[in-house]
């Protein structure tokens, strides 16, 4: 019997392939090559306001007037520092800027006023005169009937350290914020209707003046059954126009009737609901002198509904001339008001005061609005 001879067990090497898989190659990780030097990016040199008055030949205090917008620098000068600003792409640095000169270069801008246009048109009208000197604005809707109204503006100028306040009606026909400011030295600007303050302190529009123009167009296409939506009667706006329309019309021998007098609130639905009133009135009126453009186009949607005819059958009057004024169908004819440039003014004089180069605008700042006769005037039909 031939006995088979056992084997011992041995242990076979690893393929030379499955090491490969099993110890992943490494390699030395490749040096880029450098770039040649005409095409490697050299950081751009961020010049200082010293580079500037180096390159001007002037003083560092003349840069910052000049930037400030301060008048007290020759035009050649000005003209000089302002090319090289532009050509170098100088923009101050305004922790330092604020450092140096001790202010923060804000702004603020309270309201409490429900037609939203008026305020986005003061708001851009400041914003272009404020960026002009390096200034930005703190936009603060507020509360001016809530108890702490007082004290959360002081809170506010104290906690955005702001430079100066822009205040826009009717919150600006509030006196008492007026002596919180100064108590507190924060300069600052009232738009407003009626002369309230020192003119050093306002921009004010001509509301009755406006007002009564409108009176003298409707006189004069013959209308005599005229009513009139007013504005909230704790607005000064609205006590400007409608006296300064009713007085108007006594003046050409025509009644502003009681009963043919609106209480709006410069919206779109109280002109509708407004409207709505005057038209159920017997005999109706032909003509309707609305607060504000907002409350004419609500006007226009209760007029329509009640199928009367927008002039033939209905005159329909705005004030402010906003965008929707043109965009209304028939156009509306409406009191312009210069809204932008109040806001552009009222930036100007508050920069002249923080800057102490107010002249001549501590002068009385005055806009004149005049009426925009569209489509929506016309004779009365009877």
């Amino acid at each position: 019997m031939v006995k088979k001879s056992a084997k011992k067990a041995t242990r076979q090497p690893t393929p030379p392939a499955a090491a490969a898989r099993a110890l992943p190659e490494t390699r030395p990780t490749p040096v880029p090559e450098a770039a040649p030097a005409t095409l490697r990016r050299i950081p751009e040199k961020k010049h200082t306001i010293n580079d500037i008055a180096r390159l001007a030949n002037v003083s560092k205090k003349t840069v910052s007037r000049v930037i400030n917008e301060s008048p007290f620098v020759r035009e050649e000068t000005r003209t000089r520092i302002a090319e090289i600003i532009r050509s170098t792409g100088f923009t101050p640095d305004p922790q330092a800027r604020g450092l140096a000169f001790r202010r923060s270069y804000l702004i603020g801008l309270v309201y409490d006023n429900p037609n939203a246009p008026y305020v986005i048109n003061v708001q851009e009208g400041a914003l272009g005169a404020l960026r002009r000197v390096g200034y930005e604005l703190v936009v603060h809707p507020c509360d001016r009937n809530s108890p702490e109204f007082l004290s959360d503006i002081r809170q506010l100028v104290s906690r955005q350290k702001l430079d100066g306040m822009l205040i826009l009606p009717p919150v600006s026909e509030n006196n008492a914020l007026a002596d919180m400011l100064r108590e507190i030295s924060c300069p600052y600007i009232r738009i407003l209707s009626a002369a309230l303050d020192e003119p050093r302190n306002l921009v004010q529009s001509m509301d009755r003046q406006s007002a009564a123009e409108v009176a003298e167009h409707l006189a004069k296409l013959g209308h005599t059954r005229i009513a009139m939506i007013i504005g909230p009667p704790t607005y000064r706006s609205s006590q400007e126009r409608l006296e300064g329309f009713s007085n108007a019309l006594a003046d050409r021998g025509l009644t502003l009737a009681p009963d043919y007098i609106a209480e709006g609130s410069y919206t779109f639905e109280s002109g509708a609901a407004c409207a709505e009133m005057l038209l159920s009135r017997s005999p109706r009126p032909t003509a309707i002198f609305a607060g504000n453009d907002e409350t004419a186009a609500g006007v226009y949607r209760t007029a329509y509904l009640r199928g009367l005819r927008i002039p033939h059958d209905l005159t329909i009057i705005g004030f402010d001339d906003s965008p929707l004024a043109s965009r209304l169908c028939p156009s509306l004819t409406t009191m312009r008001q210069p809204i932008r440039d109040m806001g552009r003014l009222a930036a100007e004089k508050l920069i002249a005061k923080i800057s102490r180069t107010e002249g001549p605008s501590a002068a009385a700042t005055t806009v004149f609005p005049h009426l925009v006769v569209r489509e929506s005037s016309g004779r009365p039909a009877n």
